[in-house]
């Protein structure tokens, strides 16, 4: 399981469109956003680059922590 820390999320519509985000990233299955810690889980079916998970958090309009 990978995690990331998610900045900008304030509400339920925050964790559907990361959610979303990460869902359309090939190779990426089983995601988790947990709202009040700010953190996306999610497990990976094959390697997926971690600027390729960024790229797709900051489309969706939100930043990566650290």
């Amino acid at each position: 399981m990978k995690n990331i820390q998610i900045a900008g999320m304030s509400c339920g519509h925050c964790v559907m469109a990361v959610t979303k985000a990460l869902g359309a990233v090939d190779g990426i299955k089983d995601i988790r956003v947990d709202l009040k810690t700010g953190v996306a889980t999610y497990d990976e079916v094959k390697p997926v680059e971690a600027s390729i998970v960024a790229a797709a958090i900051k489309k969706a309009g939100y930043d990566i922590v650290g």
